[in-house]
């Protein structure tokens, strides 16, 4: 797979959660890093992604949130 995005962190899904229209996924980067994507539940199907599963969490964003604690 090709992709011109170049933040590609690779992982392994440690939780799915489920909802009715979408799904939030949970993967570990290493080093206890977790990345967590709210993605469609169309989107978890057709990757038939379950826990345990290698996958990559692709960050291609032209804005940026920042939070003061």
């Amino acid at each position: 797979m090709k992709l011109s995005a170049r933040n590609v962190l690779q992982g392994k899904v440690t939780a799915i959660k489920e909802g009715v229209t979408t799904a939030h996924v949970k993967i570990e980067i290493g080093q206890g890093a977790v990345i967590t994507a709210s993605i469609t539940m169309e989107a978890v199907k057709e990757l038939k992604l379950k826990v345990g599963d290698r996958a990559s969490a692709i960050v291609k964003a032209s804005d940026v949130i920042v939070g003061k604690e």
